[in-house]
Parts: structure tokens; sequence; C-alpha cells
């Protein structure tokens, strides 16, 4: 037999104070690794919504340029009528582009007029014009300043999507020959040494490109020619052969261009011509801009954009050099838009407002005109099907099964089944709706009425699951008062029992209706990928919803979806937030505790 003495000796020990001190190093280990896993997940989440809100707020504003509009009756209303219906069915797209051509009237070259007519402003800034004159007809034969809303391309260089413009210092004199297209710029100093050794450090950087790709294509040769030597027929050995070959002229032919671009870099006198692949690099001299073609230390050679009169050796001190930080090559707007877009900058004729189109448009091939309005209109009546037929079928079958199914196999096996199909997967359903509804009953096709049935069959194990908890947290002496006081079994379950649970029975409701809304799949399945650009005004309309509308966005290949979708995603996150705000709200206003 332990005495006490013998226990309190044992929790003295040294033994004792280690055992002691593993046991807090555990727990203190176990607090840190929570703590540690609490941090990741919060670091991913603000990781995820810092990227996704980064990219959104490109979506916040949209661009306007202003620009005299001279609406020629002979566009759109020849016989001078006055007739709306006539004035409607103008040719408004001539009228944009004389505009457009007529402000720009000094760039030249085939390229960069088609440029002005198709990239500067929206392809929908005609209609857009043709709705405002068909508003004031009076407006026809009138000169009158107009504000087209820009590309997508325009949108997203004016919020520094594709780069910066970076001015140099500069310290010379500048020099210029020029014919009015064509200019030579030279300096009383080295003030485009600078832009000289970016373009060598460029080729450099080519030249290590070349000679990687060399190095596959002579990896590419040895295993050919490997091929070659134990082939088991002459007709593969040939094949090989060539192919090894060929591998071996593309090695050499790669190597050329980088020993060529490595010679021209290492060069420290002469200039070095400007491309696509190169850099960009502009000069601001007399209003005019020019866009760098070739360029020493000393001076430049370049393509005018603006007006210059024909001049030899003029002197300015009053000039600007420019370079972009990314090649032209690798960005969606030229260096041409790009000078056409600073010169309208500078006329102060650009506006950047905040973009209530986005919410109140439908969708658009344009990034620029699209907008999430038909999408919401889409997911409510989406919704309200869904809401209409899963919520009474789920309560009501809770109730039964909670107050008066028997314990007996077949509602076993229903209960079985309820809690099986809350873990099946969505696209199950979509297939459902597919094979069923629009295959056998004829449901219109991408119609909220279809999404909002397939969204009621996956949301009904949900509701079902929450309301039968809820019932059943009710305490049975609600039942047994009821019943005492003479009250059927109907009664007692809808006057007393139903009420009580309703706050429950509601919250997961939302939660079930929160991720119908973020659902994608099974409305893809039925056909809701649809292109839709008219609002849908009832539940047999062709529309689409949010997630899929987020979808669809997301894989298009113009930059500018990107930023909407992001957006929708925001909104989207929004409402979805909104709805589990509303049942956590719910539960504290209402719960009871018995």
């Amino acid at each position: 037999m332990v005495s006490m003495t013998d226990i309190t000796n044992r929790h003295g020990t040294p033994e004792s104070a280690a055992r002691l001190k593993k046991r807090k190093f555990a727990q203190l280990r176990l607090q840190a690794y929570g703590i540690l896993a609490i941090s990741l997940a919060v670091l991913a989440l603000v990781s995820l919504l810092w990227s996704v809100v980064a990219k959104a707020t490109l979506a916040v504003t949209e661009t306007y340029i202003s620009l005299p509009v001279t609406i020629t009756p002979n566009d759109v209303d020849p016989d001078g009528t006055g007739d709306i219906d006539i004035i409607r069915r103008g040719d408004f797209g001539d009228v944009t582009n004389d505009a457009i051509l007529a402000h720009f009237d000094y760039v030249n070259g085939r390229d960069n007029r088609k440029m002005l007519r198709n990239e500067l402003i929206s392809g929908g800034a005609q209609f857009e014009l043709r709705d405002h004159v068909v508003a004031s007809p009076e407006l026809v034969g009138q000169e009158i300043e107009y504000a087209f809303l820009a590309s997508d391309v325009t949108d997203l260089y004016l919020k520094g999507y594709y780069g910066d413009l970076i001015p140099l210092e500069t310290s010379g004199t500048l020099t210029y020959t020029t014919d009015g297209e064509d200019i030579s710029i030279t300096s009383t100093q080295a003030d485009f040494a600078g832009i000289l050794t970016l373009a060598r450090e460029t080729l450099l950087e080519d030249a290590a490109f070349n000679r990687g790709q060399a190095a596959l294509q002579d990896a590419g040769r040895i295993e050919f020619e490997r091929r070659a030597e134990v082939a088991d027929n002459d007709e593969d050995r040939q094949t090989n052969t060539e192919e090894a070959l060929r591998r071996t002229a593309e090695r050499d032919r790669l190597l050329a261009i980088a020993d060529d671009l490595e010679a021209r870099a290492a060069l420290t006198t002469g200039s070095e011509e400007l491309d696509a692949e190169n850099l960009s690099a502009f000069v601001v001299v007399d209003g005019a801009w020019v866009k760098v073609t070739s360029v020493s230390a000393n001076g430049a050679e370049g393509e005018v954009f603006g007006v210059l009169e024909e001049v030899e050796g003029k002197t300015s001190s009053d000039w600007q050099l420019l370079e972009h930080d990314v090649p032209e090559a690798r960005r969606k707007v030229s260096d041409a838009q790009i000078i056409v877009i600073e010169q309208l900058k500078a006329q102060d004729r650009i506006d950047t407002v905040f973009n209530t189109r986005f919410f109140t448009a439908g969708d658009s091939r344009e990034p620029e005109l699209a907008g999430i309005w038909g999408a919401v209109v889409g997911s409510f009546w989406t919704m309200l099907v869904t809401m209409a037929l899963a919520f009474p079928i789920g309560v009501l079958a809770a109730i039964y099964l909670e107050e008066f199914a028997k314990k007996n196999l077949l509602n076993d096996f229903i209960e079985v089944n309820i809690n099986n199909l809350a873990a099946v997967p969505s696209i199950v359903f979509g297939l459902l709706g597919l094979s069923v509804f629009l295959g056998v009953f004829g449901v219109p096709r991408s119609a909220p009425l279809a999404g909002g049935i397939v969204l009621a069959l996956m949301t009904l194990p949900t509701i079902i699951i929450a309301a039968r908890a809820a019932i059943k947290a009710v305490p049975p002496s609600i039942r047994d008062a009821a019943l005492g006081l003479g009250a059927s079994k109907l009664q007692t379950s809808f006057h007393h029992v139903l009420p009580l649970a309703m706050p429950g029975i509601l919250t997961g409701t939302i939660i079930g209706m929160a991720q119908a809304l973020g659902e994608t799949a099974p409305l893809i399945m039925i056909g809701m990928v649809a292109f839709i650009v008219d609002i849908p005004g009832g539940i047999t309309d062709s529309a689409s919803v949010l997630p899929v509308q987020i979808f669809r966005w997301s894989d298009f290949p113009e930059q500018a979806f990107e930023a909407k979708t992001a957006a929708t995603i925001v909104v989207l996150l929004v409402f979805l937030v909104l709805m589990n705000g509303l049942a956590v709200f719910l539960r504290k206003r209402f719960e009871r505790r018995w």
C-alpha cells in the first residue's frame, strides 16, 4: 500500500519535474501548431482576396475620349426628314471614323489609320452616338463635342496595365531635320546613350535565348542520331537521319543569329535599330511626338506623329526623351496607340468616371461594354424558383420524417438517401436536369426555370437536414402540452412546433441558397452558359447567372475580361457574405434556449 507521503515524495522528484516540463512543452507545441495553421489559412485567404480585389479595381472605372463630331446629314438623314427611324438606321460608323481621322489628320500609314478607326475607341461607341442623336434629332447637321467610350486596350493602358512610360533625363540641345514624316535627331550631349545601352542589353538577352534554343535542337540531333543507329529497318533509319540533319541546320541557324546579336551588342560606336522585340523610345519636340526607330549615343531617327514643318537643322532646348518599360511585342497596345493616347491626355480630352455600366448593362463580346446586370437578374429568377420549390418541399419532408414517419425500413432507407444526396457532386444534378427536365419534360433550355429546378433538387437535402435538426430541438413538453389541451397531431406540428423551429429552418435554408447561388457545374449542363445579351424578364427567358458569367469571362482572351471576372467574383462574394450574415443574424435574433 502506497502512503500519501510516498506520493508526495514521488511528485517532488526530478523525474516528476521532467515529466511536467515535457507535458507543458507538448502543450505549447500544440498551441504553436494551431497558431501556425490559422496564420497560414489567414495568409492564404488574404492573398486570394488581395489578388482578386486588386484585379477588380481595374473594372471600377471606365474611360471616355472627347472629340468634336459633325453629325453629317448625308450619313444619317440624307433627305432631311428628321424621322427618328431613318436617323436610327444612319451610318454612324462613318460619322465616328470621320471624327477620329479628322482630329488626327497628321497620322499617316495604313496601319496607323486602321488603329485609329478600330483600336482607340470602343466598337459600340457609334451605337451610343446614334442613341444620343436619336434622343435629340436637332443635332443632325451640327458639330458637337461628344465623349466616346474608349476601347478596352486604351482603358487598360491608361490604368497602367501595360507598363509605364518613363521620362529620361536629358541635358543637351536638340537639333533635328525632318520632311514632316521622318526625322533625324542629334543632341549636343550623349542623351541617347542610356537607350542605346538598354537596346544592346536586350540583344544579349535575345542572344542567350537563341543559344538556349540551339542547345535544345542539338539535344534533339543527338537523340535522332541515336535512333538512326539502332533503327531496325532502312525506312526508320532514313527518317531519323533526316530529322537529325534538320535539327543540325536549325541549331546552326540559331547559333548564327546569336553570334550576330552578340557582335552588335559588343559595338561601342554606331547606331542600333529599335524594333518591336527590342524596346520602345519616344521623343517629344515642339509639340510633336517621334517614335524612335534607330538610336545612337548622340542621336536618333524616327517617325513623326504630329505637325512639324519641313526644316533642316532646327534646334530646340525644350524636348523630352521617354522610354516604355515593356517592349511593343509583349503588350497589346502599340507604340502608335500610346502616342495618340498621350496626345489626347495632353489635350485634356480623356475623362475617367465610375463604371456604372458594369452594374447596369448586360453581357457583350466587347469587354468595355459588358456588364453583370443580366446575370444578376438571371440569378434572381433562378433563386426565386429554387426557393419556391426547395423550401416548402424540404420543410414538409422534414416535418413528416420527424413528426409523423414511423421507424421502419422504408423510412430508414429514405433518411439514408437524403444524407447521401447531400454529398452527391453538383454536376450529377445537372446531368439529371439535362436528361429528365430538358429531355423528357421539355423545360426551356438555358432558362431560370430549368436552373431553379436543378438547384432546388441539389438544395433539398441541406434544407431537410437543417429543418429536421431544428424541429428535433423543440422540447417534447411543447408537443405534450398541445396534445394535452386537445390539439391534433397536425395542429401541434404546424401551430406550435414549426413556428418555434422556424429560425433554425431559415438559417439552414439561407445557407443552402447561398450554396446554390455559387454553383456553376449543374447550370452549365443545362445550357445556361450560352451568350445572352438581353435582360431576362421571367423564369422562361434565356438567362445566365453570376457564377456562369464568371466561368465564361475567365475563358475569354481579352485581357480586360480578367478585370471584369475579378469584379464579378467580388460581387458574388458580397452576395454570399450577405446571405451568410443574414443566416447568422436570424440565428442570433430568434434562437431560443430551452
